[in-house]
């Protein structure tokens, strides 16, 4: 497999599905899903809709079963950098090397934007849910995404993570907020693509420790880049975790380390989903792409 193409591939067919479920920029609030689409077509990495077919995928599930929760997830997700990007929050020009939704649409459309995105995703997972025969597996999956991505988990992470900034914190607090800004929401997506896949307990349980390390390192990883990352690559401002007092793997225990530590998070997701009788080696290709990424 070439893993290059492949990731490409996968991009694509993501790209494609979401432009099917977005709506039509029509009717009087056409200004919402203009602002909408502007953020969820500004392409990406499409890591955590990729993540939920494929672990669905990998416990012997039909991905299709999964598609419609894929498109949610990465509205939730594109929500959620929508307002982080905003003037109170990270205060961000660039996204993805364009525009942040704010300085295009105004901050006001910017908020309804990201709230637009968040309820929408839910109408596309319960319309799903309650046309299914055994709903039951997709309320779970549905509870284990809204989990990830609220109070105790993403939102919840984004909190501490504001309440620490100017802060020096513990390498525990950092964990903490890592884990759930970043880390909860691959966690989510991937027990959901499980779950709807039809995953035994053992197999959703190697998975959500897969999807723990990767989110870890992921985060690490953005970590290092926001130090000695190329601008133009990345699409984004680097330098910003700085100017905003932000404790960091790099701040607390150096560059170094902090990769020594990112690759030995790849290592043990790699592990996590050895046994597993499917084929993991998209996923293991995936996982040396995360901590690869270019410093």
């Amino acid at each position: 497999m070439n893993f290059k193409d492949e990731l490409k591939s996968r991009v694509n067919n993501v790209e494609i599905l979401l432009n099917e479920y977005m709506p039509k920029e029509e009717g009087y609030q056409k200004t919402i899903f203009e602002a909408m689409n502007y953020s969820l077509s500004a392409g990406g990495k499409r890591l955590r809709p990729i993540l939920t077919l494929e672990a669905c995928k990998l416990v012997g599930g039909n991905e299709k079963d999964a598609i419609p929760f894929a498109a949610a997830i990465e509205m939730i997700h594109t929500y959620s950098l929508i307002h982080d990007d905003l003037p109170a929050l990270d205060n961000d020009d660039l996204r993805r090397g364009r525009k942040t939704n704010h300085k295009v649409y105004g901050e006001a459309m910017a908020i309804l934007a990201g709230d637009g995105l968040l309820n929408y995703a839910y109408e596309i997972m319960l319309k799903e849910s309650i046309r299914k025969d055994d709903s039951n597996k997709y309320l779970k999956a549905i509870n284990e995404i809204a989990k990830a991505s609220g109070i105790y988990g993403m939102i919840g992470g984004q909190v501490v993570d504001i309440e620490s900034e100017g802060k020096s914190i513990s390498m525990d607090k950092l964990d903490f907020i890592h884990m759930n800004k970043t880390a909860a929401i691959i966690i989510g997506c991937m027990r959901a693509g499980a779950i709807i896949g039809g995953a035994s307990e053992i197999q959703l349980e190697n998975i959500t420790k897969y999807a723990k390390n990767i989110g870890l390192s992921f985060q690490i990883v953005d970590d290092i880049l926001d130090v000695v990352g190329d601008e133009a690559k990345l699409g984004k401002k680097v330098g910003s975790d700085i100017d905003n007092e932000k404790s960091t793997y790099p701040s607390l225990i150096g560059l170094d380390k902090s990769k020594e530590i990112a690759k030995n998070l790849i290592e043990e997701a790699k592990l996590s989903i050895s046994n597993i009788d499917k084929d993991s080696e998209f996923l293991n290709s995936l996982a040396d792409y995360i901590v690869d990424r270019e410093y």
